[in-house]
């Protein structure tokens, strides 16, 4: 043993103090505590924020006639779908339909229709004869140009709706034909079980009835109550007279918030702040936390999400599957004055990838000194928080920002009581018998869609790599 240790000191002779050693003695250069969580927040970032001074922001809006433009959902047990029954109340026409036993029964009407690629569902100028639910699939509208050729004006897809009007239209007739592109499940409504099925039950016969009579109002193409105009008259006509009708039941947004307690013990705050001071350091992360939150519900939450309160008419798909240049022109048409994208890193990627192949290399734009990528000068703003499902789809949002513009804008309230940012606090809790001391971290925000064409997304983008 003695031979063993001789060996060793001869081997490892040391000259110098050794770093291991000499920092025991020395003051370190250090940084601060690094979070990898902390991503760039674009979109809270170029949202206006407006101040909620009573904690809820009401969105008046012009009386609209056409109401209850959401997306069906369904429940699914092997190959069988059925329709839950108050999804039906997505239809524009059962929207305010309050007898769940009337829904239960016409959702037991509705028959599964299983399709192939290229089966034609509808055609032009025929009698519209059914109700179709898409469950899932992917369903061409195809128009007439005027010249006769075939032109797409819009896709269908899982969630959504056609042929609706029969439910208030006897003499309603396809306006477009609509063929299935790929393999396609849908519940359908024949016109002759609807047929059977009001006349079992005369209540919602009287209610389709009054709903096709609120239908025949004067409205625009928004479905807006008409404002009467009279233009280009001569003499001294008599002049319309209007008034401008409101929503009666306007959308209330209530501030949503996000909390955290933050605990310290009185030792590490004593003893440990040279050079940083360690509640600081807690502090600045845990509110970082609370910003990446915020970001993400403002694009998740179910009650004020982008993701969830984008009307269906606002709602358009890719033609195939990855986002090219002409999948993003069409979200530029939706509205006027689209002031950004919000995408998900791998989206922008894959339009990039489709630029390329096109030999497209948009001009990047300059925003608050960062070289964002942008389309037609339109930035496209990445955001992890927007999902990436497991078949590798997601969306893209467009959206046009500010209430002067009747835009999408964040709503907070700044000067809360022990406010520390704005429209966030740390109040003190106290300490308990443990020495550990408590801050309780608020912060209060959501986010509102003035007006429909406010809030675009192109759904059931692809961001998956071809093989080869």
């Amino acid at each position: 043993m003695t031979i063993e240790m001789s060996v060793s000191t001869t081997n490892h002779v040391r000259k110098s103090l050794s770093t291991e050693a000499a920092h025991k003695l020395a003051t370190t250069t250090k940084s601060e505590p690094q979070m990898q969580g902390i991503s760039s927040r674009w979109l809270t970032r170029m949202l206006p924020w407006t101040q909620v001074s009573g904690g809820i922001y009401r969105v008046n809006r012009r009386l609209t006639h056409t109401v209850g433009n959401g997306e069906v959902e369904y429940i699914v047990e092997g190959s069988q779908a059925r329709v839950i029954p108050q999804e039906l109340r997505e239809l524009p026409q059962l929207h305010d339909l309050e007898d769940e036993e009337v829904l239960a029964a016409l959702a037991q009407r509705f028959e599964q229709r299983d399709l192939e690629p290229g089966t034609v569902v509808a055609e032009f100028g025929n009698p519209m004869n059914q109700v179709m639910l898409i469950v899932h699939g992917k369903l061409n509208k195809i128009g007439t140009g005027e010249y006769g050729e075939q032109t797409m004006v819009g896709i269908l897809a899982g969630g959504n709706y056609f042929g609706d009007q029969c439910l208030t239209d006897n003499s309603a007739i396809w306006p477009v034909t609509v063929k299935a592109v790929t393999r396609t499940t849908m519940l359908v409504l024949p016109r002759q079980s609807l047929d059977e099925f009001l006349d079992n039950t005369p209540a919602l016969r009287e209610q389709l009835s009054r709903v096709a009579d609120a239908a025949t109002k004067p409205q625009n193409k928004q479905g807006e109550a008409a404002i009467q105009i009279t233009s280009g008259h001569a003499g001294e006509p008599e002049l319309d007279g209007t008034f401008v009708d409101y929503d009666a039941s306007p959308r209330e947004y209530e501030l949503s918030l996000a909390q955290s307690v933050l605990r310290v013990h009185t030792r590490v705050a004593d003893l440990f702040n040279d050079p940083m001071n360690q509640t600081e350091q807690q502090l600045r992360l845990t509110i970082e936390a609370l910003y990446e939150r915020r970001e993400h519900d403002l694009v998740n939450n179910s009650d004020f999400g982008l993701l969830h309160n984008c009307d269906l008419k606002q709602r358009i798909y890719t033609e195939s599957g990855p986002p090219t240049p002409d999948d993003m022109d069409e979200l530029l048409s939706m509205r006027r004055s689209t002031k950004l994208f919000i995408a998900h890193p791998k989206a922008i990627a894959a339009f990039g990838r489709e630029c390329s192949k096109r030999g497209l290399y948009p001009d990047p734009v300059d925003v608050d000194g960062h070289r964002v990528p942008a389309w037609r000068g339109v930035p496209i703003f990445p955001c992890g928080k927007i999902p990436v499902s497991d078949t590798q789809t997601t969306s893209i949002l467009a959206m046009r920002t500010g209430e002067k513009d009747q835009g999408v804008i964040g709503l907070h309230q700044v000067g809360l009581p022990d406010e520390y940012e704005p429209s966030l606090n740390v109040r003190f809790k106290g300490i308990d018998d443990q020495s550990i001391i408590s801050y309780l971290v608020s912060c209060y925000y959501s986010a509102a869609v003035l007006v429909p064409d406010a809030l675009g997304i192109l759904d059931n983008v692809s961001v998956a790599r071809q093989a080869g």
